[in-house]
């Protein structure tokens, strides 16, 4: 397959991928919390990694601490997350989901997260990180346009 028949072949899987990840139902929970894509990225490494910093998260999400803080601030008004004193260090405030939405947000990112571990288990470790690595780039080259 050529470098064109691969690009021809992604630019159309990857319009139904999209279209087929906004179908998803949201849980009743969620539906009037207006939840966006940056949302989605820091309950997903949440839910995945459990609580963590606003640092830690920032520096994951690849944005400043200032736009986690404020998405963690926003999140936190409306009972989504909370935020603790971490018992190492009273400085620092750990970010967590909330328990009363716990199951609404794995049940909102659970489909995703399996079928990413369905399309990914055939490839191998280093075939993984090739994938990640062009998507990646992709994102990149789309940015600079």
């Amino acid at each position: 397959m050529s470098t064109d028949d691969t690009v021809r072949e992604l630019l159309l899987v990857m319009p139904r991928m999209v279209g087929r990840i906004k179908r998803l139902p949201l849980p009743e929970q969620l539906k009037t919390l207006d939840l966006a894509p940056r949302h989605l990225s820091l309950l997903s490494l949440l839910l995945l990694d459990g609580p963590q910093t606003v640092s830690d998260l920032a520096e994951v999400l690849g944005v400043a601490p200032t736009t986690v803080s404020l998405i963690v601030s926003d999140l936190s008004r409306r009972g989504v997350l909370v935020r603790h004193e971490d018992d190492a260090d009273r400085r620092r405030r750990i970010i967590d989901i909330s328990p009363d939405s716990r199951d609404a947000i794995a049940q909102w990112l659970s489909p995703g997260a399996e079928a990413w571990r369905r399309a990914l288990a055939p490839l191998t470790a280093a075939e993984q990180r090739t994938f990640v690595d062009t998507l990646l780039r992709y994102e990149e080259a789309v940015a600079r346009r």
